[in-house]
This record gives structure tokens, sequence and C-alpha cells, in this order.
């Protein structure tokens, strides 16, 4: 075959035609039938999208109004504008409970994402008993958090707990892991990071699974090392679920309400609580339904913030 010929095939085959022998004209592709218009797609919708909006939509427009009211969970009162959003970024609880919040959601996401992705690299390594190791990291996400908060009531809440015993005889003292505000705030951490991980680890494991092993053979020909492979190949080659599952967990985490109130219920002197915790006592124990909604609203605004800065830097990603 000549220079010319094979350069002819092969945009034919770009083309999508068939490569045709020397004076006959390739076979061209058979026109496919137009689909269902976009009128009989968007009946078929239709009722489907009205639920959504019934089910959605106006839980939304009443809980906007409900932001501007002076109400309580019984009577909606009297229309108040935007004090209540004024009342709440002038209250030294809501700044509180929101610094926690972004210590919370920082550990949760960054504290899961690296043990997820450390665990999804060691059973990508094909380690004896693999599959039965990855269905037990799996409990803490399976089980539910009542369960789990239960458990580590157990283990932490009073002195006489496995965990603070073992801690004062090894000569750490009398340790209250949820009477001290410090230690309560570590231990709500550390136990969001717990029934996290298996979430990440899945996510890591699926994104891992797509990359070509032929690129780290490549890698060690050139002689990389096992950190450049990990920063180089590995990390960017995975950076849209990696980004993806940030997402994901910040919602998890800003919106976790159960992690914390089971294990702690906010406390001691509100040192666990986040703003999900501070909006719900606000509306069902103080009965604030105005005030209580606009912090709903305002952890809302920054989600959609968040969100949308890293749905940019997904779509920036381009992997070759």
């Amino acid at each position: 075959m000549t220079q010319r010929s094979l350069k002819e095939g092969l945009d034919r085959a770009q083309r999508g035609v068939a490569v045709a022998g020397p004076g006959r004209p390739g076979r061209p592709r058979e026109r496919r039938q137009a689909g269902p218009s976009g009128r009989t797609l968007l009946a078929f919708a239709t009722p489907a999208i009205v639920l959504l909006l019934l089910i959605n939509l106006y839980p939304l427009i009443y809980a906007a109004l409900q932001s501007v009211r002076s109400g309580t969970l019984i009577d909606t009162g009297d229309f108040v504008g935007l004090t209540n959003y004024g009342n709440v970024l002038s209250d030294p609880r809501f700044w509180d409970s929101a610094v926690f919040t972004v210590v919370f959601v920082l550990v949760g996401v960054f504290g899961s994402w690296a043990i997820g992705l450390g665990l999804a690299l060691l059973l990508r390594s094909h380690i004896p008993g693999g599959v039965l190791f990855k269905v037990l990291l799996l409990l803490p996400w399976v089980v539910p958090v009542v369960v789990s908060a239960t458990a580590w009531n157990w283990l932490v809440a009073t002195p006489q707990s496995p965990i603070p015993v073992i801690a004062s005889a090894i000569g750490l003292g009398n340790v209250n892991f949820l009477a001290d505000p410090t230690l309560a705030q570590i231990t709500v951490c550390v136990f969001k990071v717990w029934i996290s991980f298996p979430f990440m680890m899945m996510m890591m494991s699926a994104a891992l699974a797509s990359v070509d092993k032929n690129v780290y053979e490549a890698a060690k020909m050139d002689g990389a090392s096992r950190w450049r492979e990990l920063t180089q190949i590995t990390l960017p080659l995975i950076s849209k679920t990696t980004y993806v599952s940030w997402v994901l967990m910040t919602i998890f985490c800003v919106n976790d309400f159960p992690t914390i109130y089971l294990l702690t219920g906010g406390g001691p002197v509100d040192a666990t609580s986040t703003l999900v915790v501070l909006a719900y006592r606000t509306v069902f124990q103080e009965f604030d339904t105005g005030t209580g909604v606009s912090i709903a609203f305002l952890m809302t605004a920054v989600l959609i913030v968040v969100s949308v800065v890293l749905y940019r830097r997904i779509r920036k990603v381009n992997v070759a």
C-alpha cells in the first residue's frame, strides 16, 4: 500500500467510513433513524418535573417566607424583613458554630479522603484476602449511625469506659473525652472520619480502576519513584473523581446532624455545635423558627459557593 493510499485510509477511518480497496469507494455509514422529538420527551418528563417541584420547591418557598417572619412552629408571626438574618450574623453563637463547622468539614473531608485513598492504593496491590478486607472496611459506613454512635459512647463517654480506663492506666490521668470541650471536638471529628472513610475508599478505588497500568510501567522504566508516581501520575489522573468526592463529602459534613447530636448533643457548652445543630436547637428547642431557618439559608448559600468553586475546578481538569 502506498503512502497516499494509507493516508486516505486513515482519513476515511477518522470520518467513520470503511477503508475500501483500490479503485472501490468505501461504503458510507447507514444513517440513523431520528429518535423521539424534544416535545415527546418533554411530555414524558413533565409529570416527574411537576412532582419534583411540588416536593422540593414548595417547602423551599415556605421556608424562605418563614425566614423573614418572627414566627414559631405554631404561628407564622409578623413580617420582619431581614431582621432575622441580622440577628443571626450578630450572634456570637453563630460564629462559634461556624468556626467549628469549618473545622469539622475540613477534618471530615480531607481526613476521610487521605485514609480512603491510602486504603484504596493498598487494596489495589492485591493483598491476600483483599475482598474480605474491603468488606470489613465498609462496615463503619454500612452500620447505622445510631449503632456507631452508641458504640463510641460506650468507648469514651464515662470515666469507666474502656478508652478512659486505658488512658488512666498509661499515666494520662482522668481523661473525659466528652466532658472536655477540646477533647469532645477531637472525638467528634475522629468519629466523622471513622464513618466517612469507606465512602472515600470506594470513590478512590473506582477512580484508580480506570487508570491504565501501562502508565505506571512506563514510569518505572523511566526510573520514577513511588512518590513521583503518586504525585505526578495517580493524583492528576484521579483528580476529577477527587473533586467530586470533596463536593459530596463537604455537603455531607455541613448537613451532618445525627453524627454530632447522637454523640455529644452539641455539648459540652456548645463546643461541638455545628450550624445544623444550632439551627435545630433554635427551631425545635427555642421555638424561634425565623432565626433557625435563617441559619439554614446562610448554610445553603455557603454550600452553593463552595460547590461552584469545586465544580469549576472539575471543569478545568483536562487529563490527556
